[in-house]
C-alpha cells in the first residue's frame, strides 16, 4: 500500500540516477531485501515509477528497504530525507542511544528489552521488519568514542520508589545478579552448540525483558549495581551475537550498543572490550574492514595493562580479522603474530573472565585460517584449518561447521576438488543440525565458488545434500 505526496519525488529520482539504478533494478533489490527479512514483496518498475513521478510513498518497511538498497549501491548509509521519504513511518531509534547519564542508560536498555521475541510491541507491526537493512556501521562511532573517553561511571547506585509491575520498590541483591550470570552461562553453551536461531537461544531476549529489566529499574547499592550492570551487559551482548548469527544485523547493532553502555556502568573494561570486539566482527563480516580495525583497536587501547593475556590475544585476533578483510596483509600478519604471542603467555591460573571460556589455540587457528582465506593464501589456510579441526566438536558445533567450510574453500583454491567437496558435505551435515544463518551463508559462498565445476558428480551430490538447508523456511 502507499499514500500520495504532492508532486513528483525529485529527490528519489536524482539519487537513483546518481546510483545508476533503473526502476526495475530498484524494485528487484527491494524485493530481495524484503525476502531476506521474511517479507513477500512484489514491486516492479511501475511501482518505482509511481514513487518517483507521482510521489507515492510505500508503507511499512518499504521506505527503509529502498534506502538500504540504494545505500548498498552507493556504499554508504542513505537517510530517508535524502530520498524524499522522510514522511514515511520512521524506523524506531530504540537501542541506538549511548546516553551519558546512567539513569537514561537504564531507560535506553530497558526500552530495547521490551520488544517481544518476534520484535513487536503489543498492537504494532514487526519492529525488526521495519528496520530491515537499517544497519549502519557509522552508528558505532559515538558509542566507541564515549567509551574510550570515559569507560566507567562514577556511581550507579539507584533508589527506586515504585515498580512498574507492582507499585512497590524492588530491592536488588547479589542473588539476583547470580541468576542473570547463570542464565548468561547457559545461553553461551546453547549458542555454541545449537546456533543463535535455536529456541533455547531465543529465550535470551525474554530473560532480558522479564528478568533483567525489572532489576535494572529497581533499587541497588553501587556495589550490587556494578555487578548487575555487568551481568546485564553479558546477556545483552549475547542477544546481539545471536541476532548477528541469525542475520538480524540491525537488531544485533542495537543490542551491542546497549551492552557497551551497560559495561561502562559496570566499570568492566575487559567486558566493554569484548563488546567492541563483537562490534568489530560484525563490521568485518559486513565488509567494513577499516571500521572493524577501529573498533578492535578501541577494545585494545583501554585494556593495555589491565586485561589478561588471553583476553588481549583475542582482541588482537579480532583486529587481524579486520585487517585481512581490508586487504592489509602486513597489518594482519603483525596482529596474528601478536595474538599468538599473547596466547603463549597465558597461564592456567590467570583470572580470565568467564565469557572467554571459548577461546583457546584452536579458535586462534580457526580465525587465522579465515584471515588467510580473505588474503587468498590457501596454503596458510590449510595449515591453520588442520589445527582448528583437530579439536573435539561436541561443545562448539557451529564453529566446527564454519571451519569445515573454510577448509573446503582452501582445498578448492589449491585445486583439490574432491577434498573440497568432501569437506563441504561434512559442513552441510553440521549446518543441518543447528540454526545459524551465518553458517548457511558460508555454505552458500562455497557453492558459489563451486559453480564453474557444476557438472562434476561430487559437486552435484554436494548441491543436492545442501538443498534442504538452502530451501526457504
Amino acid at each position: 500500500m502507499s499514500r500520495e505526496q504532492r508532486g513528483p519525488n525529485e529527490k528519489l529520482g536524482a539519487v537513483l540516477a546518481l546510483a545508476g539504478i533503473s526502476n526495475a533494478g530498484l524494485a528487484r533489490r527491494v524485493n530481495d531485501l524484503g525476502a531476506q527479512r521474511g517479507l513477500t514483496l512484489r514491486y516492479d518498475k511501475t511501482s518505482v515509477a509511481r514513487w518517483v513521478s507521482k510521489g507515492m510513498v510505500p508503507q511499512g518497511a518499504a521506505p527503509h528497504l529502498i534506502a538500504a538498497a540504494i545505500g548498498q549501491k552507493l556504499g554508504r548509509p542513505v537517510p530517508l530525507h535524502e530520498i524524499g521519504l522522510a514522511d514515511a513511518d520512521p524506523a524506531p531509534e530504540v537501542g541506538l542511544a549511548f546516553p551519558r547519564d546512567v539513569g537514561q542508560a537504564v531507560r535506553s536498555a530497558t526500552e530495547l528489552y521490551r520488544l517481544d521475541l518476534a520484535g513487536r510491541r503489543a498492537g504494532t507491526g514487526g519492529i525488526w521488519q521495519s528496520l530491515a537493512g537499517s544497519f549502519a556501521v557509522s552508528a558505532y562511532a559515538t558509542p566507541a568514542s564515549r567509551w574510550l573517553i570515559t569507560p566507567a561511571d562514577s556511581s550507579v547506585a539507584r533508589e527506586a520508589y515504585s515498580s512498574e509491575s507492582s507499585g512497590a520498590p524492588l530491592k536488588v541483591g547479589h542473588s539476583d545478579v547470580r541468576k542473570l550470570r547463570e542464565a548468561a552461562e547457559d545461553a553461551r553453551r546453547w549458542d555454541s552448540k545449537y546456533g543463535g536461531g535455536d529456541w533455547r537461544s531465543s529465550m535470551v531476549p525474554e530473560c532480558l525483558r522479564v528478568e533483567a529489566a525489572p532489576l535494572l529499574l529497581g533499587s541497588y547499592s553501587d556495589e550490587v549495581g556494578r555487578a548487575l550492570f555487568g551481568a546485564s551487559a553479558e546477556l545483552t551482548r549475547l542477544a546481539g551475537w545471536m541476532a548477528f548469527d541469525t542475520g538480524q544485523q540491525e537488531a544485533a547493532q542495537r543490542y551491542y550498543i546497549q551492552a557497551l553502555r551497560l559495561a561502562r556502568a559496570a566499570a568492566d573494561v575487559p567486558l566493554g572490550g569484548y563488546v567492541l570486539a563483537s562490534m568489530s566482527l560484525q563490521a568485518t563480516y559486513r565488509g567494513f574492514g577499516d571500521e572493524g580495525v577501529d573498533l578492535a583497536q578501541a577494545a585494545l587501547e583501554r585494556n593495555r595493562g589491565l586485561a589478561t593475556a588471553r583476553t588481549m590475544s583475542f582482541f588482537r585476533l579480532v583486529e587481524a580479522r579486520a585487517h585481512a578483510r581490508a586487504g592489509d596483509a602486513h597489518a594482519a600478519g603483525a596482529a596474528l603474530k601478536a595474538a599468538e604471542g599473547w596466547l603463549e603467555r597465558a597461564r592456567e591460573g590467570d583470572n580470565d573472565p568467564s565469557w572467554l571460556g571459548f577461546y583457546s589455540y584452536d579458535r586462534f587457528a580457526a580465525d587465522a585460517a579465515e584471515c588467510y582465506r580473505d588474503l587468498k593464501a590457501p596454503r596458510q589456510v590449510r595449515r591453520f584449518t588442520e589445527q582448528a579441526l583437530s579439536q573435539p566438536t561436541e561443545e562448539f558445533v557451529r564453529s566446527h561447521g564454519l571451519r569445515l567450510v573454510v577448509s573446503a574453500v582452501a582445498e578448492l583454491e589449491s585445486g583439490n576438488l574432491d577434498a573440497a567437496c568432501e569437506q563441504g558435505v561434512r559442513a552441510v551435515e553440521v549446518a543441518g543440525r543447528i540454526s545459524s544463518a551465518r553458517t548457511t551463508e558460508y555454505v552458500k559462498d562455497l557453492l558459489h565458488r563451486l559453480e564453474p565445476y557444476g557438472d562434476e558428480p561430487r559437486v552435484v551430490e554436494l548441491r543436492e545434500r545442501a538443498r534442504p538447508l538452502l530451501a526457504p523456511a
